[in-house]
């Protein structure tokens, strides 16, 4: 068994930050404000999370790199998705990077906060992910193939904007990794972080 959390500070990784929120300034200077608005009053504490949104799709940064995607099956829970690189943190440790899929159900069971901008649900879900990755082969030779299936506990926070079409996630993803082919061990754990922001199309 093994539990990490991985707090890679690599260049790259400022690089995909810088370009995230360049990325997020100019959708929200663009962005048509169809989103619909929320007539719930402001303030802080916890009450029922009614999403405004249906489906939308954005990207991803942290220990997944990639496109991100969110349909709300009714009004507080959701199906989210990924398909990305998983390759960056575990690079440190001499893996290189493999596709990487996910997809969790996830509750909205209580707004933490509400403003006449966002609010701020939390939420927390269950899924699964498969991703393949080279291992053992820092200088980029001699690499072993292997494959993984995981089960995913997701809890994070979502900026849920009201009168854009944009919402902004932090989450952190214990999970429970089954390997094959990979010699170190057949099962491990581990701590994901990540962030992203979403356009909502609908």
């Amino acid at each position: 068994m093994r539990a990490r959390i991985h707090c890679d500070t690599k260049p790259v990784y400022a690089t995909g930050m810088k370009t995230c929120l360049v990325v997020l300034a100019i959708v929200l200077a663009s962005a048509s404000a169809h989103a619909q608005g929320r007539p719930h009053p402001t303030g802080f504490g916890t009450s029922d999370f009614e999403a405004n949104k249906k489906f939308g799709l954005g990207l991803e940064l942290g220990d997944l790199v990639g496109i991100t995607g969110k349909y709300f099956v009714n009004s507080n829970q959701a199906i989210d998705f990924g398909i990305g690189d998983y390759g960056y943190a575990y690079r440190y440790y001499g893996d290189t990077g493999g596709i990487h899929l996910y997809a969790d159900y996830l509750w909205h069971p209580k707004v933490l906060a509400k403003t006449d901008p966002f609010e701020l649900p939390f939420y927390v879900g269950v899924g699964a992910r498969f991703w393949d990755f080279g291992y053992n082969c820092p200088t980029g030779n001699n690499c072993m193939d292997a494959t993984a299936f995981g089960i995913r506990v997701p809890v994070g926070i979502d900026f849920d904007f009201n009168n854009v079409p944009l919402d902004i996630f932090v989450q952190i993803v214990p999970t429970l990794d089954f390997f094959r082919d990979y010699a170190p061990h057949s099962v491990g754990f581990d701590f994901d972080f990540s962030l992203g922001v979403r356009y909502w199309f609908s």
